[in-house]
């Protein structure tokens, strides 16, 4: 890249090699994701939750990495579910744009008509500085503008697909509803037209034949080893012929503004983001079932946190508006955030510092008195909870200047780092 040291001097200048502090920060690496961004098998990322767990996917480290506070935002991109998954399993927010309104110039397409490159954050005002920096704009106007949480208007849509949610979702949505009501929110139940039944099968029409497009090249140089799903693309297992292919895109064309119209009567409508908490195991990264139909209706789609499910793992609802309300919907999120993880019941402790990045292992002698380390903890940092971004940011400030004081007035402490188990 450039670098011209503010010098005349130096104008246009392009080192033939970065700075060492580049190279080092390179090589520190890139996020993991599953084959071409494109597949459900997963690569080997745990989420930082519940290494048992898969964090999702395609943007499998993105959202993990995130979520550990490796890093405070992350990039990702999105086909069906591959942003808005990832973002509730590991209990962050996770924001996928209206559709082409970031360039996806350099990236591996999948299907050109859905694929949209969006962003992970722990809290709706780091979503908003990448907004900034993508240059999101909205036509707004006084009538349609978000005028504060208060007497806003909600749609609860379960959509045709709800039965496959389970009974984490199910109570999640529950939840959500209860908690706008109580805020004097006016919520309804949206039972969206019989026609919008059919927009997963058109979706999943388009997704097969663009990839059949998109992979051939792989295909023809190295078909041995490609993902068996992908293979099936190229050849057209499922057989869809060229007017079939013609016929979802089209009609998902239709089907685009009569959505705009109804989602454009709500501040925000709320749906299921996943059929329930990350499922064990490595070998899948979970369903893109609840987000396939907002992919393929181009519009702006944030992931709000603060939902639990059987087993305590995170679980989110995607907040949906209408194509090119992008800001908007970052500002209601905002508003719709701090009471869904304030009232929404999602709490994860942690324990023995294994979720960070690093571990630090502290021996600490208060007032004489031996404790354990988890003694020190609760009475160090009362209600040391990660369920609230903004708060626990806060929370990870206030410890180091306490640990700071307490090293150098109170007593003695000992830090070890130890490898993350």
């Amino acid at each position: 890249m450039p670098t011209q040291f503010n010098s005349p001097l130096y104008d246009g200048h392009f080192p033939e090699t970065d700075a060492a502090s580049v190279r080092i920060l390179r090589h520190a690496g890139k996020t993991t994701t599953t084959e071409f961004a494109a597949i459900h098998v997963g690569p080997k990322t745990h989420n930082p939750h519940d290494p048992l767990r898969t964090p999702g996917g395609s943007s499998s480290g993105s959202g993990a990495a995130v979520a550990d506070f490796q890093v405070p935002m992350a990039l990702g991109t999105q086909t069906g579910g591959s942003l808005i998954r990832p973002a509730s399993f590991n209990g962050i927010y996770g924001f996928k744009p209206t559709w082409n309104s970031v360039s996806r110039e350099g990236q591996k397409i999948y299907a050109l008509m859905y694929d949209t490159l969006g962003w992970y954050g722990r809290c709706v005002e780091d979503l908003v500085l990448l907004a900034d920096v993508f240059a999101l704009q909205d036509d707004e106007d006084e009538d349609r503008s978000f005028q504060g949480i208060a007497g806003a208007r909600f749609a609860i849509c379960k959509t045709s697909i709800w039965p496959m949610a389970g009974p984490g979702t199910q109570n999640a949505l529950a939840r959500a509803a209860d908690l706008l009501e109580s805020h004097g929110e006016d919520v309804h139940e949206l039972e969206l037209p019989s026609e919008f039944d059919d927009v997963p099968e058109w979706y999943r029409i388009g997704l097969h034949t663009e990839g059949r497009t998109s992979f051939l090249p792989e295909y023809r140089v190295g078909k041995d080893q490609i993902g068996q799903v992908l293979i099936e693309h190229v050849e057209n297992s499922d057989n869809f012929t060229r007017k079939t292919q013609l016929m979802a895109s089209d009609s998902l064309a239709g089907m685009r503004p009569a959505f705009d119209k109804i989602a454009s009567q709500y501040a925000a409508i709320i749906t299921p983001s996943v059929p329930d908490e990350a499922p064990v195991g490595l070998e899948s990264t979970g369903s893109h079932v609840f987000c396939a139909m907002w992919s393929g209706l181009h519009v702006p789609v944030l992931n709000v946190p603060g939902f639990k499910g059987d087993h305590g793992m995170p679980i989110g609802l995607s907040l949906v508006a209408p194509r090119y309300r992008d800001r908007h919907l970052l500002e209601v999120g905002r508003a719709v955030g701090e009471i869904f993880e304030a009232e929404g019941g999602w709490e994860t402790k942690i324990e023995g510092w294994k979720e960070t990045a690093t571990v630090l292992r502290m021996e600490v002698k208060v007032r004489q008195d031996e404790c354990s380390l988890k003694d020190v903890v609760q009475k160090l940092f009362p209600n040391f909870l990660i369920s609230c971004s903004r708060p626990r940011l806060q929370q990870r400030l206030e410890q180091g200047r306490v640990l700071k004081s307490l090293e150098t007035t109170h007593c003695n402490i000992s830090i070890e780092r130890l490898a993350k188990q």
